[in-house]
C-alpha cells in the first residue's frame, strides 16, 4: 500500500510500517501544502492513505469525494514514542481501510 505520512508525523514512523511503500511530505518536496492541494497532489501520485495526527482534516476537506484514505493518530503529542504503540492498530486498519474512509486511532 501506499502510505504519505503528514509533515506532522516523525519520518522514523515508517519503520514501523514495513511491507508498504511509505514517503513523508517532505520528501515528496510538498512541505506547506494546504490540505486539499496535498490530497490532489497524493491521487495523481496514486498513494492510497494519509497518516496523520490532524483531527480536524475530516471536517475541513471533502474525504469521500478525494478517494484517499486517512488513518488519524490520537496521541498525547507526536512524539515517536506516543506514536509507536498506535501502530499495531494501524497495521489492522490497513488491512480493511477503503478509499475515501477515516479510521481514528486513539493511545
Amino acid at each position: 500500500m501506499r502510505i504519505l505520512l503528514d509533515e506532522c508525523i516523525p519520518r522514523r514512523l515508517r519503520r514501523e510500517l514495513p511491507g508498504h511503500d511509505v514517503r513523508t511530505v517532505p520528501e515528496m518536496g510538498w512541505s506547506g501544502k494546504k490540505n486539499g492541494e496535498l490530497l490532489q497532489l497524493m491521487t495523481v501520485q496514486a498513494f492510497e492513505v494519509l497518516l496523520t495526527v490532524d483531527q480536524n482534516l475530516r471536517h475541513q476537506q471533502n474525504l469521500q469525494a478525494s478517494g484517499i484514505a486517512v488513518i488519524v493518530l490520537i496521541a498525547p503529542s507526536n512524539r515517536l514514542a506516543d506514536l509507536v504503540p498506535l501502530m499495531p492498530s494501524v497495521q489492522t486498519a490497513l488491512g480493511s481501510i477503503k478509499p475515501g474512509d477515516v479510521v481514528e486511532i486513539t493511545a
